[in-house]
């Protein structure tokens, strides 16, 4: 017979490097074209940290994304960016690249309000052209904007960025701390159905909350939450990396069992864009919170499903069977009379 049932669980982590200083620096220019280089030693592992990076600098430069050039990455001729992971690439790099920007940004605005000869804060940009607010003559594109300010009088724009997270490690004496100095929170709800008679589980749902704060690109949000989901899911009920005697039995993807389409349950992602005080851009980031709750919230739906606590992941079929043999070979508690 099979039974369904809900989980929720709760979860929260630490943005960028524990009880350390955490850094990145970024440098950028408004070139020739009207394109903005940006140089950083990011890093791009699959996350679409590139694509971000892309959007939060044409957004400060006034200009489209596919303007934005991202120059080599070689730490050795660029700003240092420190490692990919920790969930720190958006909230450390991004808000370098929006300092950065912005100072860019300013010294353009400064430079074409003396050519126009008005405030520099009534000059706006944005989707490649750049204007004086209120002024139906002054407005250019920024290409042409670049080819007056460094042909006719030998201005080139650039600016510089560096974010910096502040940590401090546990006083041994207090155990007081900043260990981090943002944090993100999410909750999930799992719907399970189990199979009493075989142990198998399948995750027919999970709702997913996270607190992002500012989000740069929903879509990649999403994916992050989703991916998170799946990995826990094979976390939970079928990823077993099995050793005996020191050496591995589960040395390829036919032991070791992950995922497959056929095991994804629906997703629904639910984001919460509270922006973060503590940083220029007000982003934070989603890498490693979406997988913290899902597990127990998957273990948890188990145990309103068939009412056993599973206590060692992953909960295969034939532990869950176990649990379940056990408890049904408990003695049940004696029923007082009416």
């Amino acid at each position: 017979m099979r039974h369904k049932g809900r989980g929720v669980a709760c979860g929260w982590y630490g943005i960028a490097r524990t009880a350390a200083m955490d850094r990145a620096a970024v440098w950028v220019e408004l070139d020739d074209g009207g394109t903005v280089k940006v140089a950083t030693g990011v890093t791009e592992i699959g996350e679409g940290v590139l694509t971000g990076l892309c959007q939060i600098a044409a957004d400060a430069m006034g200009v489209h994304p596919h303007d934005i050039v991202l120059a080599d990455n070689d730490t050795a001729r660029v700003p240092e960016a420190a490692h990919a992971g920790a969930t720190r690439m958006t909230y450390m790099i991004g808000n370098a690249v929006a300092i950065a920007c912005r100072e860019a940004f300013g010294k353009f605005r400064a430079a074409m309000g003396a050519y126009w000869e008005v405030a520099p804060e009534s000059i706006h940009a944005h989707a490649g052209q750049c204007w004086v607010e209120g002024s139906a003559s002054k407005r250019m594109s920024m290409e042409h904007a670049v080819h007056v300010l460094k042909k006719e009088r030998g201005i080139v724009i650039v600016g510089s960025g560096l974010f910096t997270s502040a940590h401090t490690a546990l006083d041994p004496e207090t155990g007081a701390a900043t260990p981090w100095q943002s944090y993100v929170f999410g909750a999930q709800i799992a719907e399970v159905e189990v199979d009493d008679d075989t142990g198998e589980v399948q995750v027919l749902g999970v709702w997913a909350a996270h607190d992002v704060g500012r989000v740069v690109n929903p879509q990649q949000v999403e994916g992050q939450i989703e991916g998170g989901v799946v990995m826990g899911v094979g976390h939970t009920l079928m990823e077993d990396y099995i050793q005996v005697g020191g050496k591995t039995t589960t040395p390829g993807f036919a032991k070791y069992i992950l995922p497959t389409s056929v095991d994804i349950p629906q997703v629904t992602s639910v984001l919460i864009t509270e922006p973060d005080p503590k940083t220029p851009l007000g982003v934070k980031g989603i890498g490693e919170p979406s997988i913290t709750p899902t597990a127990a919230a998957i273990v948890n739906a188990i145990y309103d499903a068939v009412g056993v606590r599973m206590t060692r992941l992953p909960a295969t079929p034939e532990r869950v069977m176990a649990a379940l043999r056990e408890k049904r070979a408990a003695p049940q508690p004696l029923r007082r009379a009416a």
